[in-house]
């Protein structure tokens, strides 16, 4: 077992708190986001790629995204990929731009948003537990081996809780954030 590492815990849980965000910025609101397309990959030169390595996007709207292809053979190619990204958006082609007009969101969507919002929050809520689970188990073994006494392992079990308390926190900020962006257009 590795031995307890104040920082790499927190390493683990940011990094959880981070791929929560990642994860969020690519829910749709009303408005139109260039993040939305990060997910998206496109099958160019016989390999995937993700959108961002083909083309520019940009937001010259509230409502449309802006996609400039930068070579003129891979635009079917990017429309095939943002029409298969399960975004529901329709792109449609002007030479070597994609334009893509953001349709308006139902409430039943918004409210389907918002609930995918709290899966992901959960997912990221359940991987910050588990690095407070390991980073126990190191203390524990630590103190088996004599490398540290009862009352410090207590102490640092207290630390580990504040700093889970802390990225458990952010995640629910970021969350609310979100949903609110979601639920309020």
């Amino acid at each position: 077992m590795a031995k307890y590492d104040k920082a790499d815990v927190e390493r683990r849980m940011a990094g959880a708190v981070e791929s929560l965000k990642g994860d969020l910025s690519g829910l749709r609101t009303g408005r139109a986001n260039t993040t939305l397309l990060d997910p998206v990959m496109v099958e160019v030169y016989g390999s995937m790629m993700p959108l961002n390595q083909v083309a520019t996007v940009s937001a010259p709207e509230p409502r449309m995204l802006s996609v400039q292809v930068w070579d003129k053979s891979n635009v079917l190619a990017v429309e095939k990929g943002i029409a298969h990204s399960n975004l529901g958006l329709n792109p449609m082609i002007d030479g070597q731009t994609l334009r893509l007009p953001l349709p308006d969101l139902t409430e039943e969507r918004r409210k389907e948003l918002a609930k995918l919002a709290g899966t992901y929050a959960e997912k990221a809520k359940i991987a910050i537990r588990n690095v407070r689970r390991d980073a126990n188990e190191a203390l524990k073994d630590d103190e088996k081996k004599k490398e540290i006494s009862e009352d410090e392992r207590k102490k640092l079990e207290d630390e580990v809780q504040k700093l889970t308390d802390q990225y458990v926190a952010d995640a629910d900020k970021a969350t609310e954030a979100k949903e609110k962006e979601i639920l309020t257009q």
